[in-house]
């Protein structure tokens, strides 16, 4: 995630909590993600559905919360 925005991730993680808080949110729901989609965390379709839909708003929050700072 964000792979070419790299600089601006360092600088948001080490300036804004909220960022720090929102994207290590994000990361856990990836990890989640993955394990029920490796059959290692099975989960119910739905619940997977649901999952993901959350993980894709903390990104759009993420990259809203990015572009705000870097047009400041």
């Amino acid at each position: 995630m964000f792979e070419n925005r790299s600089q601006d991730l360092e600088s948001m993680l080490k300036k804004n909590e909220e960022f720090r808080r929102l994207y290590n949110h994000h990361q856990q729901l990836e990890k989640r993600v993955l394990a029920a989609e490796n059959g290692t965390a099975p989960m119910e379709n739905l619940a997977l559905g649901q999952l993901k839909r959350e993980k894709l708003k903390a990104k759009d929050q993420l990259t809203r919360m990015m572009d705000q700072a870097h047009a400041a």
